[in-house]
């Protein structure tokens, strides 16, 4: 019903979710979790925001704090009111979404440098206009579409040394996974020389699952595995294995693989289906 559906803006600031969280929005389904590293008792640095603008548009925002810099909870808290601020201007029947989400992402910048304390944060947006998806990310932070079969149809590339490498095919995802730089990022909200690189637009199929995430689900998660979990069958139950098997490597090392403990926050989305009478 019209009246159970989500309208206005959802954020999540220092969240400790225990599982993921069904959204209902007009356009589709939304699953959406946040926690902390299990290896800290400090604050979850990422922020994630849900905005239905209208009824044919929905923005969905990740962002992570910069580990290793100061208040990385508060930069990323910043670019996400910043950008839930910024979107509320917009007039509904003449969106002009793309502008409105360059300024946020200028104006949070802007807000974060002025702190003058070191604090910055990843950031990765997406905006569904009339079922076509435009992204918007600067950082390491992921942003992944896939089709039912498992075909991924547009994934960002890390602004890293290992994203760079591992896009030119000079490291697999192996080696990515355990390079001792993958931590390294080379753009991000709070520098002088922040850049936004914008996706292509895509149309969006019926079945077609988009995630958002910071990078506790790319560093503990390969691409092969997001896809084979997410890309088919209930929404909530591809969110609760993400997040349990999120968690397992990152206390527990298997194999070959070295465990990435980080705060965890990813958004899952698929266009409600239609049903045919």
């Amino acid at each position: 019903m019209t009246d159970q559906i989500i309208t206005l803006p959802l954020t999540c600031f220092d969240s400790e979710y225990t599982k993921p969280k069904h959204i209902p929005l007009d356009m589709g389904d939304v699953v959406v979790f946040s926690s902390r590293s299990p290896a800290k008792t400090t604050v979850n640095e990422d922020a994630l925001a849900v905005i239905p603008v209208n009824d044919s548009t929905l923005v969905l925002v990740v962002a992570d704090g910069v580990g290793g810099f100061p208040a990385g909870e508060t930069a990323s808290r910043i670019t996400i009111e910043t950008l839930v601020n910024s979107i509320r201007c917009i007039n509904n029947e003449e969106t002009h979404i793309r502008g409105t989400i360059l300024d946020g992402i200028e104006q949070a910048n802007e807000k974060i440098l002025d702190l003058k304390n070191g604090s910055a944060t990843t950031v990765v947006v997406t905006v569904i206009q009339d079922n076509i998806l435009r992204a918007y990310h600067a950082g390491d932070s992921t942003i992944m579409l896939m089709g039912n079969r498992g075909k991924i149809k547009y994934q960002t590339v890390p602004h890293s040394p290992t994203g760079y490498a591992l896009e030119s095919g000079l490291i697999d995802q192996s080696e990515a996974m355990q390079h001792e730089e993958r931590h390294l990022i080379s753009n991000f909200i709070g520098s002088s020389d922040m850049r936004v690189e914008i996706g292509p637009s895509i149309k969006l199929a019926q079945r077609d699952t988009l995630i958002l995430a910071s990078d506790g689900l790319s560093d503990n998660l390969y691409d092969h595995e997001i896809v084979a979990t997410s890309r088919k069958g209930i929404l909530t139950r591809a969110a609760n294995k993400l997040m349990a098997e999120c968690k397992n490597y990152m206390v527990s090392p298997h194999g070959d693989r070295i465990c990435h403990p980080d705060d965890l926050t990813f958004v899952l989305f698929r266009l409600r289906c239609k049903k045919h009478s």
